[in-house]
């Protein structure tokens, strides 16, 4: 489970952040998760909640996790068809023109959006 190992990175980049605010914990986490960069929101959320009860990170007892979750994007170069790829390699082939003439165009972000804290 590589979640538990990003969400560490995650909370130690706020937490960072919130110590030269002058925060004394964080309160809110809110991330951006993309359908295509390989991270599950439920584990990312186990994650937190286990960092959350070992008082890792400044977080407070009441601290939340929100996902904003992003849907895979791809577009033919061919014929600039815009579509959902399923995985990552549905993305190559074009539904409509049945080339491998697709491109990634969204979903593989992941990344803190903002904190909130006190």
């Amino acid at each position: 489970m590589h979640e538990l190992s990003l969400m560490g990175d995650v909370l130690d980049l706020v937490r960072r952040d919130a110590e030269a605010r002058g925060f004394a914990e964080v309160t809110q986490v809110r991330l951006l998760v993309g359908a295509l960069s390989n991270a599950l929101p439920d584990a990312l959320e186990m994650a937190f909640d286990m960092y959350k009860a070992d008082g890792a990170a400044m977080l407070a007892r009441e601290a939340g996790l929100t996902m904003e979750l992003q849907p895979a994007r791809a577009s033919c170069v061919l014929c600039g068809l815009e579509y959902e790829p399923e995985q990552h390699a549905a993305a190559a082939m074009c539904p409509v023109c049945r080339f491998p003439s697709g491109r990634i165009t969204g979903g593989e972000e992941f990344r803190v959006i903002s904190y909130e804290g006190r």
